[in-house]
């Protein structure tokens, strides 16, 4: 039986508990490291880090990098992360098209393909379109299908992450509490791992950025609006796992009805804009509503990114970054950076696809990343 990639142990048939996916995380985080610093950043005994590099270099996840020699005594072996040796593919679920990429065990982006889907796009064509988009990625990149991990999707919302379902997707006629994952899993026969499109994007910047990036937020302008956030050093997903859905935040209580069903929300204001041909004016409002969010979350990270965005991107970055300046009390306390995503337009497929990659090997939280691997 094929399992979804939120079902506890899903995709660890190869490891051997937390301690293997641990340090496998850890591993993706140092050049090279050796047994006495994996104690040290774990708290396992060095018996207990010996086994457990053992197994990792028999299942070939990580490989002798040479010796370390400190004084007097029996060298040290220094080891290192195979990024070859296990794979994941992330897909990017828009109202107009898929798009697929496969990364290596760090998180690489290998390859991509694309598909497009029908304005009105069913749940069954949405998954041919995956099927064969993946056969085309494979095709151009050619892997062992055994060493693929699983797939994660990047879904519309709004999403239950929780239960892998996708409830009343904007937009999206055909999906009222659609059990994506379930069906995804049976239709590909992979783990599937399902989340939002915006919190997929934001597991992507955090891996780029590393631990100074603990308290971010992705804004995604795609055919809608969306934020992905990160908090504390991890998704912030709330309650019903459907946090994120910045674009139906209202600016104008009388404005125009939204499809949410409120009146002038961001994003209903920011599309008028665009049908306008008032692109500044659509990216003044992206920058009020981010100023809004900062009041609430005051994350230090700003990241922009979606189709619709990177088509007039300094246009929307000095709109939102001038925002920030002037409208955030104390700017110069309350300090926020604002940028564009480097990844463009792979940001959400490659963060679904590291969020495979997590949830099979448990990426480290910033508190043991900074006890080091020295």
């Amino acid at each position: 039986m094929v399992v979804g990639m939120d079902t506890p142990g899903a995709g660890l048939g190869y490891l051997r508990g937390y301690n293997d996916a641990l340090v496998v995380g850890l591993a993706r985080a140092a050049p090279e490291f050796d047994r006495s610093s994996i104690a040290a950043a774990t708290g396992l005994t060095p018996q207990a880090v010996s086994k457990v590099l053992g197994r990792l270099t028999g299942e070939g996840l990580i490989e002798p990098a040479g010796v370390r020699r400190q004084g007097v005594g029996k060298p040290a072996t220094i080891y290192r992360i195979v990024p070859a040796s296990r794979f994941a593919i992330g897909v990017h679920v828009a109202r107009t098209g898929v798009r697929l990429v496969l990364t290596d065990l760090v998180g690489e982006v290998l390859a991509g393909a694309a598909a497009p889907l029908s304005a009105d796009f069913t749940p069954g064509e949405l998954l041919d379109a995956v099927d064969a988009a993946r056969a085309e990625l494979l095709q151009a990149c050619p892997v062992d299908p055994a060493r693929i991990v699983g797939l994660g999707l990047g879904m519309v919302g709004p999403l239950d992450h929780a239960n892998g379902i996708v409830r009343d997707a904007h937009r999206l006629r055909h999906w009222h509490d659609v059990p994506l994952r379930e069906l995804a899993t049976t239709r590909l026969g992979v783990a599937v791992h399902l989340d939002k499109d915006v919190t997929a994007g934001v597991t992507a910047e955090a891996w780029r950025r590393g631990d100074s990036f603990r308290d971010g937020v992705l804004v995604m302008v795609e055919s809608g609006i969306g934020a992905g956030l990160w908090l504390g050093g991890g998704a912030y997903r709330g309650a019903h796992t459907n946090a994120g859905e910045f674009g139906h935040t209202v600016l104008q209580v009388d404005g125009p009805r939204c499809v949410c069903g409120r009146r002038g929300c961001l994003e209903v204001l920011h599309d008028a804009a665009v049908a306008a041909g008032d692109v500044p004016l659509a990216a003044r409002l992206l920058g009020v509503g981010v100023v809004n969010l900062l009041q609430t979350t005051d994350v230090g990270h700003v990241v922009l990114a979606g189709a619709d965005l990177l088509r007039h991107r300094d246009v929307y970055v000095d709109a939102v970054a001038s925002a920030v300046r002037q409208e955030v009390p104390r700017a110069d306390w309350l300090t926020v950076t604002v940028s564009a995503s480097a990844l463009g337009g792979d940001v959400i497929a490659a963060g679904a696809a590291m969020q495979v990659l997590n949830a099979a090997y448990g990426r480290p939280s910033p508190a043991l990343l900074n006890r080091g691997l020295g």
